[in-house]
C-alpha cells in the first residue's frame, strides 16, 4: 500500500476537510500517514487526532524554522511525549538556513538535545535540513547517532545522500521529481538503490507539478509514486512495495504495530 511518510495533516488548513480527505485518500490507496509535529503546541492537538485515526503514526519534535518560540525547557517534555502510542520518531528536527530563521547557534542547540532524546529512546529522527546537509551530516556523525530515519525533502547530491545512507537513513522524495525541470532530483532518484528512499508530500506545502497555488494534500501520493516508476524505469507495484518495506524498516515501531 502507499503511504504518505511526511504529511502536516493535522495543520489548521485541513480541519474542515480532513474526514473526506481521509476517505478519498483510502480510496486512491494511500493508506498510512506519518504526522510529524512541528512545535510544542502542536504536539496536544496531534495528539488528540492520532486517537481518531488508526491509520496515522506521529513524530514529535521542534522544527528549526519555527524556533522563535520555543523554550529549551520544551525538550524536557520531548521524551514523556514521544513515548506515547502510535509514536514512530522523534520530528520535524534538524537545521535551516532560510531567511528569517533563527541563527544557526540556536538551531544547533535545540538539534543537538533533540538528538539526544532520540538517542535515548532509541528512535529514528525525521530530518529537516533546508540548505544544511552538510552541517546536518556532521552534527549526526559528532552526535554519534545510529538511529536513522528520513531526509525529508531531499534535494542534495548523490554524494551527500551516500553519505546519510550511511548513516542509516533514507530520502524523503516528493513532489519535486514530478517537475520536468527537476533533472538533479531525477539523476539522484535513478541511481538510488530501491531501499533507499520513501515517498512523502509535505502537505499542505510542496505541490507536485500542475496543482502549484493549491494546498498539497496527500492524493498526490500516487503521481508522485508515478514518476518514481518512470524516472527509475520500473513499475508502480515495485515502487508501492519498495517504499512500503522501507518505511517499515526505517520505523521499527511502526512494524511493531502491525505484528
Amino acid at each position: 500500500m502507499l503511504i504518505d511518510s511526511h504529511c502536516h495533516f493535522d495543520f489548521d488548513v485541513f480541519d474542515a476537510s480532513r474526514d473526506v480527505l481521509m476517505l478519498r485518500c483510502l480510496e486512491q490507496g494511500v493508506a498510512g500517514f506519518l504526522v510529524p509535529a512541528t512545535t510544542y503546541a502542536s504536539w496536544s492537538k496531534l495528539e488528540s487526532l492520532i486517537e481518531s485515526y488508526p491509520s496515522w503514526r506521529a513524530a514529535y519534535g521542534l522544527h528549526p524554522y519555527f524556533l522563535k518560540e520555543a523554550l529549551l525547557s520544551q525538550i524536557d517534555l520531548l521524551g514523556e511525549q514521544c513515548e506515547k502510542s502510535k509514536v514512530v520518531a522523534v520530528g520535524e528536527i534538524g537545521l535551516d538556513c532560510w531567511p528569517n530563521a533563527v541563527d544557526m547557534s540556536t538551531q544547533m542547540d535545540f538539534f543537538s538535545r533533540q538528538l539526544h532524546v532520540a538517542k535515548l529512546l532509541k528512535l529514528p529522527v525525521i530530518l529537516h535540513a533546508r540548505k544544511s546537509y552538510d552541517l546536518v551530516f556532521k552534527c549526526l556523525r559528532d552526535a554519534e547517532f545510529k538511529e536513522g530515519g528520513v531526509v525529508h525533502a531531499f534535494n542534495g547530491s548523490l554524494e551527500q545522500a551516500k553519505r546519510f545512507l550511511g548513516l542509516g537513513f533514507v530520502l524523503g522524495i516528493g513532489g519535486t521529481i514530478t517537475y520536468p525541470r527537476a533533472k538533479k532530483a531525477h539523476r539522484v532518484l535513478a541511481s538510488l538503490d530501491g531501499r533507499d528512499f520513501i515517498l512523502e508530500t509535505d502537505s499542505p506545502d510542496m505541490p507536485i507539478q500542475g496543482f502549484q497555488g493549491q494546498a498539497n494534500t496527500p492524493l498526490s501520493i500516487p503521481l508522485i509514486a508515478q514518476s518514481a516508476a518512470i524516472i527509475r524505469d520500473e513499475s508502480i507495484e515495485q515502487i508501492t512495495a519498495q517504499t512500503y518495506d522501507n518505511l517499515l524498516r526505517v520505523f521499527p515501531k511502526w512494524r511493531e504495530d502491525l505484528l
